[in-house]
C-alpha cells in the first residue's frame, strides 16, 4: 500500500497533468460539457486553399482532442480512485497492487502489469 507522502506526490502529479491537459484542450477545442470537448473549426478564409487548410487542421484537431480527452478522463478517474481509497489497486483483477514503478511512469494507470499484458 502507498504511504501518505507518496500518495500526495502522485496526487500532485495528477493535478499538474490535469491542468496541462485542460490547457491544451482549451487551445484546440470548445468545452461542450463535463469532460467533453469539440474540436474548434477555424475559418482561414474563402479560397479553396484556405478551405482545404481548415479541413486539414480540423481533422487533425479532432484526433488530438479525442486523445487529450481520454487522457483527462484517465487522470480524473485516478483522482477519484484516490478519494475512494482505491488508487494503486488493479481495476481488472481487484487484488494486485500496481507497482510503484508503473505509477511513476503513468500515475493514472488502472491495472497491474500482469493484467495490462493480458490485453
Amino acid at each position: 500500500m502507498l504511504d501518505k507522502k507518496t500518495l500526495e506526490e502522485f496526487k500532485q502529479k495528477l493535478l499538474d497533468e490535469k491542468k496541462q491537459l485542460e490547457n491544451e484542450l482549451a487551445q484546440l477545442a470548445n468545452k461542450e460539457g463535463e469532460g467533453e470537448y469539440e474540436a474548434k473549426y477555424e475559418d482561414y478564409g474563402r479560397t479553396e486553399e484556405d478551405n482545404a487548410e481548415e479541413v486539414e487542421t480540423y481533422t487533425a484537431n479532432i484526433s488530438i482532442t479525442e486523445t487529450l480527452e481520454k487522457n483527462l478522463k484517465d487522470v480524473n478517474d485516478a483522482l477519484e480512485r484516490m478519494k475512494n481509497g482505491k488508487y494503486g489497486i488493479c481495476e481488472k483483477c481487484g487484488k494486485k497492487e500496481i507497482r510503484i514503478e508503473r505509477l511513476k511512469a503513468y500515475p493514472a494507470a488502472r491495472s497491474c502489469i500482469v493484467c495490462a499484458e493480458k490485453k
